[in-house]
This record gives structure tokens, sequence and C-alpha cells, in this order.
């Protein structure tokens, strides 16, 4: 099922890049393998995925150790300051930065591991209160107080978009993003890229990528649905 189901997770991205103008190799595929056991994992690796996504820096840190090395592991979920020792060094990228005390922390994790940490700015385009992310209005000065801080690099802004019915009532929101990621990269502030979006979903993956989405979070459209009494 995995196998197939990624098959037609990749059909969709190209047929979307297509529609938006953009080459397939724009964009990345995040396997998000919440809750997921290990021989699924393992299942879409084999099949070609081989940069995962995770929200619980326990089940990151537990699936790193029982998976090949060469597997990109992403956070994609609330990052607590009390878990980023056990993350600084094994996530290739942090996706939900989304206050200056939680960036403190990284860098100062990265600093005692000597290593140098790559995130992006966590940005609740649509306002929702249940949702994390700095404000649109936030935003800059956060990646300019990110940006400063040692063995931090930040790469480019992400956001969870509302759950909806139909896929393009979040194209506002992903229009928004890229305007944000544009008018920030224009800045030429020292330390930040922008090169990352990270936007969409299993719902509205191919809506983002028309909206210039560089990498797309898709879990359920690979794995199925999520049992969440594990």
């Amino acid at each position: 099922m995995v196998k197939e189901n990624l098959r037609e997770v990749e059909r969709r991205i190209g047929e979307a890049c297509a529609r938006g103008g953009r080459s397939r190799d724009e964009v990345c595929l995040i396997a998000v393998s919440k809750t997921k056991p290990v021989e699924m994992l393992k299942e879409a690796y084999e099949a070609g995925a081989h940069v995962f996504g995770e929200n619980k820096v326990q089940e990151l840190c537990e699936k790193y150790d029982q998976l090949p090395a060469d597997i990109d592991w992403h956070l994609i979920g609330h990052l607590q300051r009390n878990k980023v020792k056990y993350i600084v060094g094994k996530a290739a990228l942090i996706h939900s930065v989304d206050s200056l005390r939680l960036a403190q922390e990284i860098s100062r994790e990265a600093e005692k591991k000597g290593v140098e940490v790559n995130i992006l700015i966590e940005v609740n385009v649509a306002e929702e209160e249940s949702k994390f992310g700095v404000s649109v209005a936030e935003t800059e000065e956060l990646v300019r107080e990110a940006a400063a801080l040692p063995h931090i690099h930040v790469q480019g802004l992400m956001t969870i978009a509302p759950q909806v019915e139909k896929s393009e009532e979040n194209r506002p929101v992903f229009h928004a993003l890229k305007k944000l990621a544009v008018d920030i990269k224009m800045k030429n502030i020292d330390n930040v890229s922008m090169d990352v979006l990270s936007m969409g979903m299993t719902g509205d993956y191919e809506t983002a990528i028309e909206e210039g989405a560089t990498m797309v979070r898709v879990g359920t459209g690979i794995f199925g649905a999520r049992n969440y009494a594990v």
C-alpha cells in the first residue's frame, strides 16, 4: 500500500509542478510518519522516500536509531525548549521555530554539540488560535533575531494551513506565505536564505505547490490514516 500511495503522491506532485510552471526537483516531499511503525517507514524508504517528518521529539529519536543513516529527519511539530537537547544534531531541519527563546535554546545546544542547525520560522498565517506560530506582522523581527544567533541558519518559513473541505480555500494562505518570504528575501538579511517554503499537507499540497511550496508534508496520503491510540 505504501509503495502505491507514494507513487500516486509523486504523480500528483509532478502534475502540480507542471501546472505551476515549475521543475519537479524544486519540491521536496516529506513523508510524515508520526504514529507509524518502523516497518512502514522501511517500506516507504525502499520505495524511494528518504525525507521523513515527525511531530514528536521522542518518536523521531526512537526511529532515528532504527532506520538507515542517510535519511533526513525533519521535526515538523511544536518544539518545547526542554526537548531541544534531544533533537539538535539529529534533525536536518526544524520547521517549527516560533519564538526567540526557542531559537536561543537551539543555538545554545548547537554550540554545546559543535553543530549547525537549519531552521524555519513557523508563521500562523491564518491567525488560528489553536495553532502555534508568529503572525505575519511579527515574522521579520523573529527572522532577524534568530539569524543573529550563532550556529543557526534561517532557511525559510513554514505554515500549517487551516483544515478545509476544499484545498482551494487555502490558496490565499499559501500565497501570503510566499509573498512574505519574497519580501523578507529582498531585504538581504545576513544568514537568511528564504529558499524554503514548507506548506501543504495531504489535503492541499497540490495547491501549495502551485503557490510556491518547496516542501510538502504528506502523511495520510502515503501511510493512511493515523492511529492516535498508540
